[in-house]
Order: C-alpha cells, then structure tokens, then sequence
C-alpha cells in the first residue's frame, strides 16, 4: 500500500498544522513544531495505534534526545514496517538531524497511510496515554536490570585490572600524549570532511526544491480548466502521478499520445468522407 504514495500525491501537500493536528489529537500530546517528532517516537505509536500491539512500545523512548536513541526507535518502527510487508524505506539519517522539511514528507506519508488503512476514523479503544506509560514501566524495569549486571561486571573488572593499572601506568602517560596529537590531527580532518559534506547537502537540497517546484508549476499548468483534457496534458500527469520511478510510465504516457493522435486522425478521415 505505502508504495501506491507517489510524491506528487496530494498527502504530501497537507500543511504542517494539520499534521499536527492529527497528532496531538490521535495520541494525546502537546507538539507544537513538526522537529519535536523527530525522535520518531510518535510515528511509532501511529502505527502502533493503526495495527494494535504490533509495536513493542516497551523498545520506543518517548524521551530520546541523542541521534543514537532516536536511531534505535527508528530500528524499531522499520522492523515493524518489515513484519506487516509496508514497503516504505525510512531515511533515518536524515530525520534524526530534525530538519522540519525532511520530518514533514515522512509525517504526510504516514498520514496518508494510517488514514487509508483506518479511514481516518480514530480508534476509540486505545489509550495512547496508558500505552505510553506501560511501555516507559517495562522499558525502565528491563533497563535497571541490565545496569545493575553491568555494574556489577565492572566492579569485577576493576579489582581485577587495578594492579595490571598501576604496573602501565608510566607507559600509558608517554603513549597518551603520541595519542592526543595524532587524535586532534584526525579530528580536524573529520571536521572538515563534515563541513564539506554538509555543503554538498545544502546544494541538493537547493537543486532538489527547485526541480520539485517546477514540477508543481507543470501540474498547476496540467489541471487548468482549458488543457487538463488534452492528451498531452494527460499523459504528463500520468508520468507525474506514477507511484514509482518506472520507464513504463513514460511507455504509457507515450501510448496514450499516439493512441490519441491515430484517433484524432481517424475522425479527421471520417469527417472529409462524410463532406
């Protein structure tokens, strides 16, 4: 179903707002800018709300803030994309950073996803308050239990490493300070590569918003009262609205013009033998 979502669908045309709207309401929050979901929390218990009991929320950290515990909840929701066969791959690399475009594509879509497997109707029976809450118990619980064999493993660790500690503690002084250098070395290397790549980020984004826009102009001019029924203006909204990158949609769009051509040309002929 979520591979019949192309990019030029109306989902991806709902404003933030309403997005907001749908969330707040559905699961009881308070979000009042699309970045706050990006920890991909909420688009877990969507779906969770969508197909109950089929997130293990107890895994899902409502309160993640670092791009690692926002990575292990979006593991966690394309697991359960893999289980239920939902064909969406999620960019998570893209979405942990919190950047509002890229976080409102993905919300529109599970808009659209969640409403066309529901209807749009809310589920009166879950209680996303009470699903939130059991899941942060067994999450907490499951949590102090592995900290606490943790903890214990370490203090081992430590008798056991305090003599061998003392004995290389002169040869770690003279390696550490060979370490830091070489350390800072690659750190300055890595900080530049960052930049450069967030330039080459910048200037996609640029391109990709700029081709996205002319496309939308091209739709507006296709759906115009005087041209949306001509063939070619079809056959364009046939390539635009394809779910996927195909060439088949371009085959069609070309079949669909010679088709109209040869007919155009056969009521031509029929019209000079009827003169």
């Amino acid at each position: 179903m979520a591979s019949n979502i192309g990019m030029m669908d109306s989902a991806y045309f709902v404003g933030r707002n309403e997005i907001l709207t749908w969330i707040n309401n559905r699961l009881q929050l308070n979000l009042s800018r699309i970045e706050e979901a990006a920890s991909g929390a909420v688009q877990c218990q969507m779906i969770d709300m969508t197909y109950p009991g089929a997130v293990p929320m107890h895994k899902v950290n409502f309160d993640a803030k670092s791009e690692y515990d926002m990575i292990q909840n979006y593991k966690v929701l394309q697991e359960v994309f893999n289980k239920l066969k939902i064909d969406k791959h999620i960019e998570v690399n893209r979405l942990v950073k919190g950047r509002p475009l890229d976080n409102l594509e993905f919300l529109q879509w599970l808009k659209r996803y969640c409403d066309s497997v529901n209807g749009g109707i809310m589920n009166e029976n879950y209680d996303p308050v009470e699903r939130r809450l059991k899941g942060g118990k067994e999450r907490n619980s499951k949590g102090s239990l592995k900290s606490s064999k943790s903890l214990q493993a370490n203090n081992l660790h430590n008798l056991a490493s305090g003599d061998a500690a003392g004995i290389n503690k002169n040869t770690v002084s003279k390696q550490g300070k060979t370490g830091v250098a070489a350390a800072s070395s690659e750190v300055r290397a890595l900080s530049k590569e960052i930049t450069d790549l967030k330039l080459s980020v910048d200037l996609l984004e640029k391109e990709r918003d700029f081709y996205f826009a002319k496309l939308r102009d091209i739709e507006i001019l296709c759906q115009s009262t005087k041209v949306e029924n001509h063939p070619m203006a079809v056959a364009i909204k046939k390539i635009l609205y394809a779910a996927d990158v195909k060439e088949s949609a371009l085959e069609e769009a070309q079949e669909f013009i010679s088709q109209s051509v040869d007919n155009g040309e056969t009521e031509e002929a029929n019209e000079e033998e009827t003169d």
